[in-house]
């Protein structure tokens, strides 16, 4: 049982200022709930833990590869398969890949080169017939199109033309008892929350039950700042509960995913920015340069709004790493490693995504960036796949997974969504 405190009491029992605490929330490595004045809790055990980690120099969360040691009779088909994080992570939990389908050919080269069993389709979705296929998942981390809202009601055919369809097309043609649709939080939002809608009563259309939650990795033993929404279906004549991952109470570092990474190769900054990059301190940005550093580097961005608090950002080694893009040289969302005057390197980013060592990138190196940038982190994989195992009652790991709760409110958008969005 969570015992929470105010933010008030915690700054009394840890002795801490409230900026501290805020501060921690803001950078997500802590996380707050809201009560029914909506005002935060905290904790105390995580609370606990961060200050031991933060204020008394204690050790990080240890960084790990999550792996079940069960198999089990359950199959899914994947669609849009990428560098295989998600194929991965369900294979740890101890769910078998059935058939992956990945038009780019080095994606599909990576996934046929480290697991020569796995049956990967190089094609487009649009060209493959599922028909007679038989498998108990299908999943996809489909890409975000619009619809065109023509009508009061879109229905099965009117889907026809975005990627969602043929996610959903394989769905009307396998049958399966579970559907997995991850994408990136702002499908929340896209179309003022009308895309989402949408896909979610065409799944409901072709028989499955529908929830659907923001997983944040970072606090699911990735040790990055993440954020994707998960969208269960369950076929309506099953009697599953839904289950979604369950948050951890820590963070994992940057520090401890990086410890004895293999060298690698990895971009290089211009003479220049290497160094200007040299001056930004360990989770810095721009604003830590002098004035007319500043304006060189960001040039006409100096005078425009916002934060842009991506640009000329290293990262810090006690945190978890900012999401990683699909290049992290990138002016606008730089990875810069914490210590060192360049970017983070394939392995490095391989690391942050929690593939294993020995898991090989095919292609040249700003493909091999793409994959690793794109995929899903292989522990988010593994608890989702436990999801699916706990929902088909074949596991019961209560400490991994929690059964969905409905809320009938969500709060102001400055605290990270943790309940299902309404």
């Amino acid at each position: 049982m969570k015992n929470y405190v105010s933010v008030t009491e915690a700054t009394f029992e840890l002795k801490l200022s409230v900026d501290t605490i805020r501060r921690w929330e803001k950078k997500g490595l802590i996380k707050a709930e809201r009560d029914k004045n909506n005002h935060r809790l905290f904790d105390k055990d995580e609370l606990q833990k961060a200050y031991d980690k933060y204020i008394s120099g204690g050790d990080s969360h240890p960084y790990q590869i999550i792996k079940s040691n069960k198999l089990h009779n359950v199959k899914c088909i994947e669609l849009f398969a990428g560098a295989g994080g998600l194929a991965l992570g369900l294979k740890n939990s101890g769910i078998k890949s059935e058939i992956l389908v990945e038009i780019d050919k080095d994606a599909a080269s990576t996934l046929k080169h480290n697991c020569p069993e796995w049956n990967v389709v190089c094609d487009d979705a649009r060209n493959v017939d599922y028909t007679g296929i038989k498998a108990d998942v299908v999943s996809g981390g489909f890409p975000c199109q619009a619809f065109s809202y023509a009508g009061s009601k879109l229905g099965f055919e009117d889907a026809r033309g975005t990627l969602f369809f043929e996610l959903l097309r394989c769905v009307k043609e396998v049958r399966p008892k579970i559907v997995l649709g991850e994408n990136v939080r702002g499908l929340l939002r896209h179309e003022n929350g009308r895309t989402l809608e949408v896909m979610v009563s065409l799944l409901e259309e072709q028989g499955y039950r529908v929830h659907y939650k923001v997983a944040r990795a970072q606090y699911l033993d990735v040790p990055q700042k993440r954020e994707r929404l998960i969208i269960w279906g369950i076929r309506k004549d099953l009697d599953y509960d839904f289950y979604f991952p369950k948050e951890r109470d820590y963070t994992i570092s940057i520090r401890e995913a990086l410890r004895n990474t293999p060298d690698s190769a990895g971009q290089k900054y211009p003479a220049r920015k290497a160094e200007i990059m040299h001056l930004i301190p360990p989770g810095g940005y721009w604003r830590d340069l002098p004035l007319e550093l500043q304006k060189e580097y960001m040039r006409a961005s100096f005078y425009m709004g916002g934060g842009k608090t991506g640009m000329a950002r290293r990262l810090a080694w006690d945190e978890p790493s900012l999401t990683l893009t699909c290049a992290p040289a990138q002016k606008q969302t730089e990875r810069c490693h914490p210590e060192e005057n360049r970017p983070l390197n394939v392995r490095e980013y391989a690391r942050i995504q929690t593939f294993p060592d020995t898991w090989e990138f095919c292609g040249k190196m700003t493909s091999q960036y793409k994959q690793i940038g794109n995929a899903v982190p292989v522990n988010l994989g593994y608890y989702l796949g436990m999801c699916i195992l706990n929902m088909m009652g074949l596991e019961n790991t209560p400490h991994e997974v929690e059964k969905y709760k409905p809320v009938t409110k969500n709060y102001d958008d400055e605290l990270p969504l943790f309940a299902q969005a309404i």
